[in-house]
């Protein structure tokens, strides 16, 4: 937080992005980004702070997204009115996947998060609730301001940068906290935190509850302003992997690491997208494999990293050294 005013400026430039770009595709793609950003640090809380490596968020993202339209198609509700459904169910798949999977450590405890987040996906890919394998859409049109249902980007940028700087509040407050420190234990090995006096898998679970609630909101919050969702869009494994490779890209275990790497992240993808159309998508899968690579073998702390690493430099040039 020592770069206080750079942040301000940072968050000065997102709010005024809409309205000084004409563009409704680069409105869309800033709307995007923020959305990101809220998924990633979401799972940030688990996989950063806890070190705790999910790769089935995709879950938490479905639960928000499918509850949001299930209630407006069943019940005739707005969307939005789904997002407290979906926070519950979210919780509860997280605890009953939680408990036994955090027993184990490693890649052991991703494969698991793997399983599970396909376990969801084939079992909502045929009950005919969520509209099985076809999906389910969201109002036409709107019926009034309650919908949430927008022609332009402009008002779901807003609504997005608000929850995530609710979300970021809440994350610089969690990590100056006690809480903060027992899950830096965590991070640090389950054993050594263990002979601290740690409550490691309580801990776990607590990071899992909080990262699995804001995650559901995020699917929820694409549900909304997409219209429509399917299996593969809203449980897909790329859902879960784009979230990782936000978060690892930025800087897990950042505060802001999760906005840095959507901002780089999110432009590319829905470039690549636009120039080649359904084609994007296998190219999309190579840059995400590529940034993999690239991270972990020159950068793993990610851009936060890079850029400490540059201000200790820039600030031990300043030093005046006395012979």
């Amino acid at each position: 937080m020592r770069n206080w005013p750079l942040i301000v400026i940072a968050f000065l430039a997102i709010a005024a992005w809409p309205l000084a770009v004409q563009d409704v595709f680069l409105q869309r793609v800033g709307a995007l980004v923020l959305l990101a950003a809220i998924s990633a640090s979401a799972w940030n809380l688990l996989g950063g702070y806890a070190g705790q490596v999910s790769v089935g968020h995709a879950v938490y993202f479905g639960a928000g997204a499918y509850a949001s339209l299930v209630v407006y198609t069943k019940l005739g509700w707005p969307p939005i009115a789904g997002a407290p459904i979906g926070v519950v169910v979210s919780m509860a798949i997280s605890a009953l996947v939680g408990t036994p999977t955090f027993r184990l450590r490693g890649h052991y405890f991703s494969m698991a998060t793997i399983a599970a987040a396909e376990l969801f996906h084939i079992l909502v890919a045929n009950w005919p609730l969520t509209g099985a394998a076809v999906g389910l859409m969201g109002p036409p049109v709107p019926r009034g301001w309650w919908d949430l249902s927008f022609i332009s980007p402009i008002p779901y940028h807003y609504l997005f940068l608000t929850v995530l700087v609710v979300l970021l509040a809440l994350t610089w407050q969690m990590q100056r906290s006690r809480m903060g420190y027992y899950l830096a234990a965590v991070r640090g090995g389950d054993r050594a935190a263990s002979s601290l006096g740690v409550p490691v898998l309580r801990y776990k679970l607590y990071a899992l509850l909080l990262s699995a609630g804001f995650t559901s909101i995020a699917g929820s919050l694409y549900a909304v302003m997409v219209g429509f969702i399917d299996p593969d869009s809203a449980l897909g494994l790329l859902v879960s992997i784009k979230m990782v490779i936000i978060a690892a890209l930025g800087g897990a275990g950042t505060l802001f690491g999760p906005l840095v790497g959507a901002v780089i992240l999110i432009p590319l993808e829905e470039t690549t997208n636009a120039m080649f159309g359904g084609g994007g998508t296998g190219i999309t899968f190579i840059v995400y494999g590529a940034i993999i690579l690239l991270v972990a073998r020159f950068q793993p702390g990610g851009v936060a990293a890079l850029w400490d690493g540059l201000t200790e430099r820039r600030a031990s040039r300043g030093v005046v050294r006395v012979p």
